[in-house]
């Protein structure tokens, strides 16, 4: 009997310190990272069929669980990788709004200036002073749309550089995550099924990190490996072994970093930036096609429609040395880029503006599929076709959008694209053409003498004119592109601001299951130490019994 007792103790005594152990480990690793809390499962020993019937053998060590609720943590990570997505599209945004925000010199500030000495003019128009300072305004003027376009340039390079750090920490998780596969693996297998909790929680932590980079899909193998994908299904990690991503130039695009999948088999190849839409990565992305290239390319529309509509009327009038009027500005012209994957490399598209007032803020696909042309604008992904005129040389050209396409060559047969960019290019090269005060042909015929100002009258009215777009002022245009990027900011702060509070509540409730609450770890402390001591007394029992027989004569 007291052989029974003594091992019934000791089984008691190594559950107790199993446990005490698995407590303290809890405490230890209270405000580590990623930790999960771990419980000791105890079951039963096998019983023993005596006299009586089947007596128990006391307690044995079944292992160390992790408290973990895969549904909780795959609904946290949904919402943390779209937490992630708004947060950065958020903060890009915030930037493009507090610069167009702002209250002084601003391109509104600046236009009215240009204005209000056209103004001076038409009250004073052969002031020689008043017209000087009408050129330094006009100066002021293009100055500040360099600065905001250059502004926004800035922000274009910078989803850039965020594009190839996002990569770069996907891949160096990918590679992390594949190697405690492997380890993982090798030491369940060594382990006799028996997953090692630290090397689980090091995995759960790459993963999460990663998933609020790009949003991922987890599977669960059934070696305990985890197979990792992006949401379009291409594989980031099969077991020990991790696919890498790639930044790099956009065939349809050179000047902008994309991102690429590497295929062993297949190469380098492109994904669709619509398949990338959550997690920082996906932020930035959302924020390049949906902000910031809306923003430059309203910018560049309304540089375009004020240029023109200035060199128009101004060509209209007549200067202080009796000649016609020359055009006040100069600005970029469209540009067309081929798609480096173009069957035919020999084809040409070279892009001009006929109609100021009909040029969208938008870029195009142009794309060739024998023997029809498909314009695809990008601002609204709206396809049509164009117009296509042939001239007595059989030259083709596109019309649409008050653009002229003139094409050059024989492209191939199907799916040669082009991308068309009306007005991106408007403001880099702006500049105010007149140097000589005598040069600006306010007059409205050459007999008028100096005081005639009817070409000033018409140059002011421009202002109020709906020129941009057919049907917004230029003072229009401006406050709606500030209007409508303060608009989207705010509802990115309040969408993100939720979404903050979705991870929120799920994280508590994650954290409520997997986490460590010192109270709780406390009690336990206290629980497992008394059922070591009373197991402890169970031994000394046994120990005093055990003497009592051998003191028997």
């Amino acid at each position: 009997m007291s052989s029974s007792l003594i091992n019934s103790a000791m089984s008691g005594l190594g559950a107790a310190q199993a446990a005490l152990n698995t407590v303290s480990n809890n405490i230890s690793n209270y405000n580590v990272t990623g930790y999960t809390r771990q419980t000791t499962v105890l079951s039963q020993s096998q019983s023993t069929l005596a006299a009586g019937g089947w007596i128990g053998n006391g307690v044995q060590v079944s292992g160390v669980q992790r408290e973990y609720d895969a549904f909780i943590t795959n609904q946290l990570r949904a919402a943390q990788t779209q937490s992630s997505g708004l947060n950065t599209q958020y903060q890009q945004m915030s930037k493009i709004d507090n610069m167009l925000s702002g209250s002084t010199n601003t391109l509104a500030t600046t236009m009215q200036s240009f204005f209000t000495g056209l103004q001076t003019l038409v009250s004073n128009s052969e002031d020689p002073a008043a017209r000087q300072a009408l050129l330094g305004n006009a100066s002021g003027l293009v100055n500040q749309f360099k600065v905001t376009d250059q502004y926004l340039r800035d922000q274009d390079k910078q989803v850039n550089t965020a594009i190839q750090s996002n990569v770069e920490q996907i891949n160096n998780y990918t590679s992390q995550i594949a190697n405690l596969n492997n380890q993982i693996s090798r030491l369940t297998g060594v382990g006799a099924g028996a997953a090692p909790n630290d090397l689980l929680d090091q995995r759960d932590q790459l993963v999460s990190e990663l998933n609020q980079i790009v949003g991922v899909e987890v599977s669960i193998q059934d070696s305990g490996t985890y197979n990792v994908s992006i949401a379009n299904g291409l594989t980031l990690v099969q077991g020990d072994r991790a696919n890498k991503l790639a930044a790099v130039s956009s065939s349809a695009d050179p000047s902008r970093i994309t991102v690429a999948y590497v295929d062993p088999a297949s190469g380098t190849i492109e994904i669709p930036e619509s398949q990338l839409n959550n997690g920082t990565l996906g932020g930035v992305l959302n924020f390049r096609s949906e902000d910031l290239d809306s923003a430059r390319n309203r910018l560049g529309q309304l540089a375009l429609a004020f240029g023109d509509a200035m060199n128009q009327q101004h060509g209209k009038g007549i200067d202080a040395n009796g000649d016609v009027g020359e055009d006040f500005f100069a600005y970029g012209e469209p540009s067309v880029l081929s798609n480096t994957k173009n069957a035919s490399d020999s084809t040409m598209l070279s892009a001009k503006v006929t109609d100021s007032k009909a040029v969208q803020s938008s870029d195009y696909k142009v794309v060739f599929n024998d023997p029809n042309w498909q314009i695809t604008r990008l601002s609204d992904n709206k396809a049509f076709s164009p117009t296509v005129d042939v001239d007595v040389n059989g030259n083709k050209s596109l019309s649409f959008d008050g653009l002229k396409i003139d094409i050059s060559g024989t492209p191939a047969t199907k799916n040669d694209s082009f991308i068309i960019k009306p007005v991106s290019d408007v403001v880099v090269n702006m500049k105010v053409l007149i140097a000589d005060e005598s040069q600006l042909a306010l007059a409205g015929n050459p007999s008028g003498g100096a005081s005639d100002n009817r070409n000033a009258q018409a140059l002011l009215d421009l202002q109020s004119s709906n020129v941009v777009n057919g049907n917004k002022s230029f003072n229009d245009a401006y406050a709606t592109l500030v209007s409508d990027v303060g608009n989207k900011t705010s509802t990115l702060k309040v969408t993100t601001t939720t979404q903050n509070n979705v991870v929120t509540q799920l994280s508590n409730q994650q954290q409520s299951i997997s986490g460590v609450n010192l109270d709780e770890e406390y009690g336990n402390l206290q629980r497992f130490q008394q059922y070591y001591l009373a197991n402890a007394q169970v031994l000394q029992t046994a120990s005093a019994l055990f003497d009592a027989l051998l003191s028997i004569r």
